[in-house]
């Protein structure tokens, strides 16, 4: 608890929030990291945001912690996505997990965590105005599963979404 306030662990998938059309991505990193350093100034919460290093990283993962963000760049051959799921593993906490990655968002669910997409995750800070990132548009729309059950009443996963987003 900070001040009163409960510290959430929140977990970022680098660049499934930012999106890798830019023609300069280190400037979107940055850009990322000083957003959320200016929100854990406010909030207080305990950031990582991981990037894929599996292209062009280096023969071992690299971590830094910029202002109290821990910025993690996985090694050559690895993704994000196998940082993610260790991370989200081993340290065994309700981690709030923003990716729009289906298979790391199952697996989030899995382990007691709460994934919430990048576009709801972004959407949220553009409308606080938190962020300031140049999002790609993309035509790719979402339908919503079919449900049983009472239709008034929020399934547990739309309730555990609910109170992360609360949380942010």
């Amino acid at each position: 608890m900070l001040g009163g306030k409960t510290i959430s662990y929140i977990i970022i998938d680098g660049y499934n929030l930012i999106g890798i059309y830019h023609k300069d991505l280190k400037k979107q990193r940055e850009q990322l990291i000083d957003s959320l350093i200016e929100y854990r100034k406010r909030k207080g919460h305990q950031v990582t945001v991981v990037f894929d290093g599996w292209k062009t990283g280096g023969g071992k993962e690299s971590q830094s912690v910029i202002s109290g963000i821990k910025v993690i760049y996985s090694r050559i051959g690895d993704k994000a996505d196998s940082v993610i799921k260790r991370i989200i593993s081993t340290e065994r906490r309700e981690w709030i997990v923003v990716t729009s990655d289906r298979d790391i968002a199952d697996y989030a669910w899995a382990t007691g965590s709460v994934p919430l997409s990048s576009e709801d995750f972004l959407n949220l800070f553009v409308r606080k105005g938190s962020f300031d990132l140049e999002r790609e548009e993309y035509d790719e729309e979402y339908k919503e599963p079919r449900r049983r059950g009472n239709p008034r009443r929020l399934s547990r996963k739309e309730r555990a979404i609910l109170r992360a987003l609360n949380k942010i």
